[in-house]
């Protein structure tokens, strides 16, 4: 069948086909770089990361781009609270930033370009709509002329006149109409500027991702994503002001994950349960917040409970049990072609085939991870009644956990630095230790691999190992 994908400017799935053949140009909302960001953010991090390695895996070459939006009202407002630049503000958050993505497992951008070093770019975007008469400048500020773009409003599907009377809009008396958006701002004391045409300024928002989309991926590109709240006005505006200056669609596909909900409600400072992707992750395991975002469909509100995360953290358990079951049997049962199952094989064709036409139906995550939790439940069985091992099913069982792992990324935790191999040389100073009756010595190597998160299962078959969650 091929990847289909629900756009949101047609509003039907529809057949992805990118626009070069094996290549896939993929812009990504990035943060605004002024504090952490909030568990909110994280749903569209994880979920469209795991969108950019399935692409990858299905063959694309992905030329993915998160930008970082380092110059705004509110960072000018926390810089100027503590004293620093606003650059100095951006580099600590930018960390900070990467220091929570990277636990969560997300993988690094193609390119994470910054709103401040693309300035020639952003300037002469804005210089192309006044050109075109789509803009116009006002003592410094410069606006896009909505009425100047028909079609303004096709993304959120509404026009003009509904969107004037039904949306949250800044006011501004110099402005030809409410609708009309800041290009580049007048500088106001006490505020960073960058020289322009039109006097010392910075820009709006919205021209930055339109400016740093097209300098990596084209005039035109392949997928467009974020949460649903960017939808109106910020990429409304990115379409308008793109497709202004260049005549030509902007964004051929655009994706938008449903909101984030904190025990039922909006997630809001003022109810007191907003909350960073940095506590969240202190209080439960970072791939166990990875795998309760994938475990809706990315289209649809998700709420973030004390609950649900107990649950994925219980999931993540089970399956990284299995693996690890799996991965011990290998080493310590006898493994040959002999007494292979058809019917088990067959099983485990159908769970493949059918954990990719979950992800090919409009990326259905949450139906693909039911697919790999069958497939836990079958490799328990099968190793609980198999004495011996079967090669044909063994790489089955291992292929298919390996792609899943590729694709989704929740079991190998990027905070693992014990390697395997010095793991189990210390469960083997442990056993001689205590054939030894050395109890003191094998106490202190299990306490040891504790502490640094390794939990020891003594068998009948010899001692296991996993991580703790």
């Amino acid at each position: 069948m091929g990847l289909v994908l629900f756009n949101d400017l047609t509003r039907k799935k529809e057949p992805f086909v990118p626009l070069k053949p094996g290549h896939v140009g993929f812009y990504a909302c990035g943060p605004t770089v002024y504090d952490f960001f909030h568990i909110g953010n994280a749903r569209p991090f994880i979920v469209f990361d795991v969108l950019r390695r399935y692409l990858e895996w299905s063959g694309y070459a992905v030329t993915f781009v998160q930008n970082f939006t380092d110059i705004d009202d509110k960072m000018i407002d926390r810089a100027n609270r503590e004293g620093i630049t606003v650059a100095q503000l951006a580099e600590r958050f930018i960390a900070e930033y990467y220091q929570d993505a990277d636990a969560l497992g997300i993988r690094r951008a193609t390119v994470n370009p910054r709103a401040t070093d693309h300035m020639p770019e952003i300037i002469a975007l804005v210089k192309t709509l006044i050109e075109k008469k789509h803009a116009y400048e006002i003592q410094g500020d410069v606006f896009f002329d909505v009425a100047s773009f028909p079609s303004y409003g096709k993304l959120s599907k509404q026009g003009i006149d509904e969107l004037q009377s039904g949306a949250r809009i800044d006011v501004n008396e110099r402005k030809r109409n409410p609708l009309d958006f800041a290009l580049w701002k007048a500088q106001k004391p006490g505020e960073p500027a960058w020289e322009s045409p039109w006097g010392l300024g910075r820009p709006g928002w919205h021209i930055e991702c339109s400016a740093m989309s097209m300098k990596y991926l084209g005039e035109t590109f392949d997928i467009h994503t974020g949460g649903s709240d960017l939808t109106f006005p910020h990429h409304e505006n990115e379409v308008a002001q793109a497709e202004a200056a260049t005549g030509k669609q902007f964004v051929r596909n655009w994706l938008h994950n449903g909101y984030l909900l904190i025990d039922k409600e909006k997630m809001s400072k003022s109810l007191g349960n907003f909350l960073t992707a940095r506590e969240a992750r202190k209080r439960f395991n970072p791939l166990a917040i990875r795998l309760f975002m994938l475990s809706a469909h990315y289209r649809s509100p998700i709420n973030f409970s004390e609950e649900g995360l107990q649950q994925s953290v219980s999931a993540l358990e089970r399956l990284r049990n299995c693996l690890a079951d799996l991965t011990y049997a290998q080493a310590h049962r006898e493994c040959s072609d002999d007494a292979v199952s058809t019917e088990i094989l067959k099983l485990l064709e159908e769970k493949n085939a059918e954990f990719r036409a979950q992800l090919d139906d409009d990326f259905n995550t949450a139906g693909a991870l039911g697919s790999v939790f069958e497939v836990v439940r079958i490799t328990n069985t099968y190793l609980k009644e198999s004495a011996s091992l079967n090669r044909s099913v063994i790489s089955a069982i291992t292929n298919f956990f390996d792609m899943t792992e590729d694709i989704f990324g929740i079991v190998r935790d990027p905070a693992d630095v014990e390697p395997s191999d010095e793991i189990e040389q210390l469960i083997l100073q442990r056993n001689e230790a205590r054939a030894a009756k050395d109890y003191a010595k094998s106490d202190s190597i299990r306490k040891s691999l504790l502490e640094k998160g390794i939990i020891l299962e003594d068998s009948p078959e010899g001692t296991k190992w996993k991580r703790q969650l």
